[in-house]
């Protein structure tokens, strides 16, 4: 593998791919809708696509349930939000991981074909910065859940031509690539030895390597290996609520900046907020307790109605807008401000999210605490897109001078 000049990575690693900020003095107040209207938003992880997959609707309309659809994400300002094509590991583990990946892809296309004047499809950063000229709502492509590379760079090829632009290695289970957080089974120790060879061919191919859902190990396997920088696509502090491994603690952070890469941050109050983790454990071990003492299957129709009566009857302590801009603070004091973006999780994570950020028309409300804690307009520019987008190229540029 050629080495890429470190001049030209070195700029797109520093401030020579950031924004100039605007001095303070200079700066027009603006409120959260008008930042929202005026800089590009990319948010990282929405899962429209499974949600959709279960439950057909048409996004290109209000639609009764869900987070996103095109009338929300115009109201938000959201330019590109990354269509997660989320395989589950119950179906690698069933097989039919790279059909069911293909079928999603399909239907994100068929989302732009069906509405060509809202929709366009986004394969490359430059496409992403034309949807402020273009206005309409770009959809990119990640991949949660590296199963459906089923141990073949080939189709590693195959999805990128299919516009996938990150892979998130692993998900709830160890997989082929990658132990994930999740699962105690850590059968790699990290990464598996195709795993690192993984991380290399996506460094070569142009595509992000996603962190998040991997075990500890397994990141520090991705910092090691990868040469570009890397991203967790959807991922929180740990520092506040401890123990919970898929969010990463204050030293992952630490290296994720020495890398130049970005988290992106989940907003589902189970991950921001440990009260709300605590209720959470609360509940379901309820419902567990109950299905076990009636030796119900977990998976019947019965054991299901009865969690769902005790989930009401135990409502989830909801985290608050306060609890996302906090995670946002400690982010910025551990990592730097260079390293901090939006990967919501929005249709990922159930009613869960929290109060003042319920779907993709609330960007507005999270700018507007931004403000309030005293961010610039240029720092708020690189925590909407400005951070991620100087990681794409940066990869990008990579994958050009490596050909």
């Amino acid at each position: 593998m050629k080495n890429i000049g470190m001049l030209s990575i070195a700029c797109l690693l520093s401030a020579c791919a950031q924004v100039t900020p605007k001095q303070d003095a200079e700066e027009v107040a603006l409120t959260g809708a008008e930042i929202a209207n005026k800089y590009l938003i990319v948010d990282t992880h929405i899962d429209v696509p499974f949600r959709l997959h279960r439950k057909p609707a048409n996004v290109g309309a209000a639609t009764a349930s869900g987070e996103f659809d095109y009338p929300r994400a115009k109201q938000g300002g959201l330019n590109v939000p990354f269509m997660s094509i989320y395989i589950p590991a119950s179906v690698d583990a069933e097989g039919g991981a790279t059909e069911l990946a293909d079928k999603l892809i399909d239907d994100v296309e068929n989302i732009a074909a069906e509405h060509p004047d809202k929709f366009s499809l986004v394969a490359s950063a430059s496409d992403a910065l034309m949807t402020l000229d273009s206005g309409k709502v770009g959809l990119a492509l990640g991949m949660e859940n590296g199963a459906p590379i089923a141990g073949d760079l080939k189709l590693l090829r195959h999805f990128y031509d299919r516009g996938i632009r990150y892979i998130t290695l692993t998900h709830s289970k160890s997989n082929h690539i990658s132990d994930s957080s999740y699962d105690e089974a850590r059968q790699w120790g990290g990464l598996s030895d195709f795993g690192e060879i993984l991380v290399l061919a996506m460094n070569g191919i142009g595509m992000m390597v996603d962190v998040s859902h991997v075990s500890d190990d397994a990141f520090y396997d991705v910092i090691r290996i990868s040469q570009v920088p890397v991203i967790a696509s959807h991922s929180s502090a740990r520092h506040f609520v401890p123990g919970f491994e898929r969010n990463m603690d204050d030293d992952m952070l630490r290296a994720l900046a020495n890398n130049g890469g970005v988290m992106q941050l989940n907003i589902g109050s189970t991950f921001i907020s440990a009260a709300s983790r605590q209720s959470s454990d609360a509940r379901t071990a309820l419902a567990k307790a109950y299905v076990e003492e009636n030796n119900l299957d977990p998976t019947s129709d019965e054991a299901r109605a009865a969690a769902m009566q005790i989930f009401k009857e135990n409502p989830l302590t909801f985290a608050t807008m306060a609890d996302v801009l906090d995670h946002v603070d400690h982010v910025v004091k551990i990592a730097g401000i260079n390293h901090i973006g939006i990967g919501s999780d929005f249709d990922g994570v159930g009613d869960s999210l929290p109060i003042g950020f319920k779907d993709v028309s609330d960007y507005p409300n999270f700018i507007d605490g931004l403000i309030e804690r005293g961010y610039s307009q240029a720092d708020i520019e690189k925590i909407l897109s400005g951070n991620i987008m100087r990681v794409w190229k940066t990869v990008e540029a990579y994958a050009a001078q490596n050909l």
